[in-house]
């Protein structure tokens, strides 16, 4: 999160960058956002404790005064955690990975971090945020669970790759369980996910699509790919004439809505990106860093003024 304190908290700097900045758009979706100690591994918001709860009040502020919903992404670092940031918790990850100086989780702790999202899920109810995403990409804990590079456990967290899968659906499984103790059916819960690692042993096509398989069977508002590029092609494990948003769209088959990214700083490129038909909406990060104001550029034709390339 750009700007946030030691603590996770909103500094001066964050709130002046938040200010106005998605004015326009439907949904603001506050970056990783850790859910347990363990799992901090860069100064980022914090939705582990009640001393957290006033910091996500104000995120919730942020976004409605500005028209827009706001999901927060519950996330934990794994064995990119920061050691000196762990409060004393060391790295934790699936397997023991002396690379990262990485302890195996116990099953206690595998079961103490799916409660822990679903307590930071509380706290998001209770300061008033829209929803929660499910941050199950960019090679955090998540998609080590999933993949078994990572993950070269023999319980019930892994050994196959159903197995590899229990990690996650278990955290969604606990944090509908909240959604439903606090009678919000209107509770936004998305997924995000990444298709595709380099390695030998890391994630293929053919692995994703049957996460997949088992996303849409959950309760879920939606589900969002995490791509440095809307048309990269399948790399391993599918057909490689196809791009990756187009077989996960084709494999979801509309049973839920699909969320696409990648590289759209352009508005004509966002527009190409939705022409498409592989995705419902489509996210932005980089345009509105660069375009403080860009619903409203776009809205009043002043599309040649966009800013697409950071200097």
């Amino acid at each position: 999160m750009e700007g946030a304190g030691p603590y996770g908290e909103l500094t001066p700097a964050s709130r002046k960058f938040l200010h106005d900045r998605f004015n326009g758009f439907g949904m603001w979706i506050i970056p990783f956002t850790n859910v347990h100690p363990s799992g901090i591994g860069f100064e980022s918001p914090n939705a582990f404790s009640e001393d957290h709860l006033e910091n996500l009040k104000e995120y919730a502020r942020i976004s409605h005064e500005q028209g827009a919903k706001a999901v927060i992404q519950l996330a934990h670092a794994g064995v990119h955690a920061d050691k000196s940031m762990t409060r004393g918790n060391g790295v934790w990850g699936p397997s023991e990975l002396s690379y990262f100086g990485a302890r195996e989780m116990t099953d206690a702790e595998v079961h103490e971090i799916v409660h822990s999202f679903a307590y930071a899920t509380e706290l998001a109810i209770r300061a008033g945020l829209d929803g929660v995403e499910i941050h199950g990409a960019n090679g955090w804990l998540i998609q080590q669970f999933v993949s078994a590079t990572y993950n070269h456990r023999t319980d019930h967290w892994g050994g196959t790759m159903e197995k590899r899968f229990n990690f996650p659906l278990a955290i969604i499984d606990a944090v509908d369980k909240v959604r439903k103790k606090y009678t919000r059916p209107d509770f936004i819960v998305g997924y995000r996910f990444s298709p595709e690692e380099l390695g030998a042993d890391g994630l293929t096509m053919k692995e994703t699509l049957a996460l997949v398989d088992r996303l849409v069977e959950k309760p879920l508002q939606y589900i969002h790919i995490s791509l440095w590029n809307f048309y990269k092609k399948v790399r391993r494990g599918g057909d490689q004439n196809v791009t990756r948003m187009e077989a996960v769209h084709n494999r979801i088959n509309g049973r839920v809505p699909f969320i696409g990214v990648g590289d759209l700083f352009a508005e004509e490129n966002g527009l190409k990106a939705f022409k498409t038909g592989w995705a419902d909406f489509l996210t932005v990060g980089g345009s509105v860093e660069l375009n403080p104001h860009l619903v409203q550029m776009i809205k009043n034709g002043k599309e040649d003024e966009v800013q697409s390339e950071f200097d």
